[in-house]
């Protein structure tokens, strides 16, 4: 490695990206999108089509996917000025009460009303530095039901072309609705190629992590460790627990469907590597010298440059190797980020 990178600099994380290999719409059918390969052991790549995935899963394998559902959590209301307000919900505090990303910021004051609905208002308790609010919704009747009838699915700023379908935008095992964002890794699976690879003998377990706009938020600090992650709700049962130490045990590899499965499983695990049931918050900062203790492979998208994201994948895969990967990737003209093309790292 080229002494003069630091890999707790934000910039060592820049990659060139041109803007047309941004994705804009989903492959149809979803799992005919591209999937790099990357064999760490040989430092060997290969391109392939996400359905070969079931070739390069072994019977015995467990595939831990994240059951997340996206809430329709972007909202425009007005203040009684008729000012426009966007609100995105970022993490339920309680049966009201939400943390939020509101804008815009400078025009919201504590006590401000901002109305969706008839059915639906919100109140500005507290503001925070980055554009957060927390606020308290006031509506009428089940406020899931008000929800879906004004809410938008909100799709990242770099996407420009409208949705046409909702659902994909959501992965086909999404079950527990409370996410801002979709866990993307998971969105090249169809429900045939899910059959296909328990037909192997591969182990498929579910576990939850509402993931938050805070994950997306980006580094602004030159030194990674002065970034603050937001933390964000996981869910690991009993049972999917005991799954995955019985594999661990017989050496059979645990393979993450995306970051956030990543981040589930390393912050459910002690310091043996041993999975513990946990329901509760995770504010994990996975980079660079971390040494997981539960996962042994990872189907990931293409992350955005200098995001911590990347900087997960970096600390899986090696810094360097990420890197090539990356720069091979846009090479190759593979289309990057949440409507993207797929990577295989084992």
């Amino acid at each position: 490695m080229d002494k003069n990178i630091d890999l707790l600099q934000k910039s060592s994380y820049y990659y060139d990206l041109p803007e047309e290999l941004i994705a804009q719409t989903p492959a149809e059918p979803r799992d005919s999108s591209r999937l790099l390969v990357y064999d760490k052991n040989n430092d060997k790549i290969d391109h392939k089509i996400f359905r070969d995935i079931v070739d390069y899963l072994k019977e015995g394998d467990v595939l831990v996917v994240n059951n997340t559902r996206v809430l329709p959590a972007r909202l425009y209301g007005y203040k009684d000025t008729g000012a426009k307000i966007e609100v995105l919900l970022q993490k339920r505090l309680n049966l009201s009460e939400w943390e939020v990303i509101a804008k815009p910021f400078k025009r919201l004051d504590e006590g401000t009303v901002v109305t969706f609905s008839e059915n639906l208002s919100c109140t500005i308790l507290s503001k925070g530095t980055y554009g957060e609010c927390k606020i308290k919704f006031n509506f009428n009747g089940v406020f899931e039901e008000r929800l879906s009838e004004v809410g938008q699915v909100p799709l990242p700023p770099y996407i420009h072309e409208k949705l046409k379908n909702k659902e994909r935008y959501q992965t086909v095992y999404s079950k527990v609705e409370g996410s801002s964002a979709a866990p993307t890794a998971g969105l090249h699976f169809t429900k045939e190629l899910l059959e296909k690879i328990k037909e192997k003998g591969i182990t498929i377990v579910e576990v939850l992590l509402h993931v938050g706009l805070g994950t997306f938020r980006p580094v602004k600090e030159d030194n990674i460790l002065a970034h603050e992650m937001h933390s964000e709700f996981i869910e690991m049962t009993e049972e999917n627990a005991r799954i995955i130490n019985e594999a661990k045990r017989e050496g059979r590899r645990i393979v993450a469907v995306g970051t956030t499965s990543v981040r589930v499983l390393e912050s459910c695990c002690n310091e043996k590597g041993e999975v513990l049931p946990t329901s509760g918050n995770t504010n994990i900062f996975i980079y660079p010298s971390y040494k997981f203790k539960v996962v042994d492979a990872l189907i990931t998208n293409f992350h955005l440059p200098e995001s911590t994201l990347i900087m997960l994948v970096s600390a899986f895969a090696g810094y360097e190797n990420t890197m090539k990967i990356y720069n091979h990737a846009v090479k190759e003209r593979y289309r990057f980020f949440s409507f993207g093309d797929a990577m295989f790292l084992y």
